[in-house]
């Protein structure tokens, strides 16, 4: 699980902002809007980042969901870790909102995020995340 002061910068992709309707897949409708933040496996593996295959399907503060917040002040809400590189990996390779794939998007169009943005993604304590669009 993070800790505080744990971090990395990820650089953003057509894939991470349009989610929704740019993907290698047709097994569900595309929807507009859909978008997350990856998390490097690295970082997945070094801060202890799971996904809902280590909970067991629950969704758990500090391991599997976080409470999150942007320094723009535009994202305030509660994200999830989730994917998987290999299938039955307990480490997470995105961030999304929880329940929400649409979640990032208001704050993605308020600070203008294109392909090549970059965020920091930073642990402020073992629950809490903090966003910053550098």
């Amino acid at each position: 699980m993070p800790n505080q002061g744990d971090q990395f910068i990820v650089e953003l992709k057509e894939t991470n902002i349009d989610w929704g309707t740019y993907r290698y897949t047709n097994s569900r409708p595309q929807i507009t809007g859909e978008c997350y933040i990856p998390i490097p496996s690295k970082a997945a593996h070094q801060y202890r980042i799971f996904n809902s295959k280590h909970t067991q399907g629950k969704d758990v503060l500090g391991q599997n969901i976080f409470n999150a917040r942007s320094t723009d002040g535009y994202f305030v809400g509660i994200v999830k870790s989730s994917g998987n590189s290999r299938g039955g990996d307990p480490y997470a390779k995105n961030l999304s909102g929880k329940g929400n794939l649409r979640a990032f998007n208001y704050w993605f169009n308020q600070m203008n995020v294109t392909v090549g943005t970059r965020i920091k993604v930073e642990w402020t304590s073992p629950t809490d995340i903090l966003f910053t669009i550098i």
